[in-house]
């Protein structure tokens, strides 16, 4: 699973990348667009075609999926928001699910506790 826990990994420091550009502020939704494609982009080729050694990772892999469709979504959200209040509410929740997809790809690259202790 060594390979697989690299891609994660890197998947990690991409989502990390983007945040870092969501909470700087300095971009507009317009700019951040072709950051949010070369992260799906590499999910889908480079994470997408892994032959997953459990059901865990499967299901880690199912839900970064979803996560990074409504991140699409809260990124249209955001290019519609006029007000600074609904700007600010709207890169709050892109950084949230940013938080959640890090989180996913940490849990497939660390043990599993449970499994350590049995």
């Amino acid at each position: 699973m060594s390979f697989n826990c690299d891609k994660y990994q890197e998947l990690a420091t991409f989502l990390d990348e983007f945040r870092t550009n969501v909470t700087a502020g300095k971009l507009s939704a317009g700019e951040l667009r072709p950051h949010l494609a070369k992260l799906q982009a590499f999910f889908s080729q480079q994470i997408v075609p892994l032959v997953d050694t459990n059901s865990r990772e499967q299901s880690y892999k199912t839900e970064i999926s979803k996560q990074l469709r409504l991140l699409e979504v809260d990124m249209i959200f955001l290019q519609g928001a006029k007000q600074s209040t609904t700007l600010q509410a709207r890169l709050k929740t892109i950084e949230e699910r940013i938080n959640t997809l890090i989180g996913y790809s940490q849990a497939i690259t660390q043990p599993r506790k449970s499994q350590e202790s049995k």
